[in-house]
Parts: structure tokens; sequence; C-alpha cells
């Protein structure tokens, strides 16, 4: 049976390296992209809102039209 401490040390000396080999966004592109999906998520909110509240209306006016 394989040492489960030999194995969990070998993977976390690859999972270091391999973060080391990883290129890290900086400071100003983590903030556009931060900005960006803040604005995605506002849009996309107010879209469904918009439609959730359209769609609403219409169901309304069908079934006052049936009874």
């Amino acid at each position: 049976m394989k040492n489960p401490f030999s194995s969990a040390r070998i993977f976390f000396t690859e999972m270091v390296g391999e973060l080391q080999k990883a290129t890290w966004p900086t400071r100003t592109e983590l903030r556009d992209s931060t900005v960006v999906v803040i604005v995605a998520a506002v849009i996309l909110g107010v879209f469904t809102s918009i439609s959730d509240l359209a769609l609403g209306q219409v169901v309304d006016l069908l079934t006052s039209l049936v009874s």
C-alpha cells in the first residue's frame, strides 16, 4: 500500500509548481473584469425583472379575457 503522506506531499508539490506557472491578472485587469461582471449582472437582472413584469401583465390580461 502506498504511503498517503508521500502521495499528499507529491500532490502539493505539483500543485505549487502548476500555480507558479499560471499568469495572474494585474490589479487593473482584475478591477476591470469585476466591473464588467457587475454591470452584466445588473443588466441581466433588469432584463429579467422587466420580462417578468411584462409576462405577468400578459397572463393577467389573458386570464381576465377567459373568465
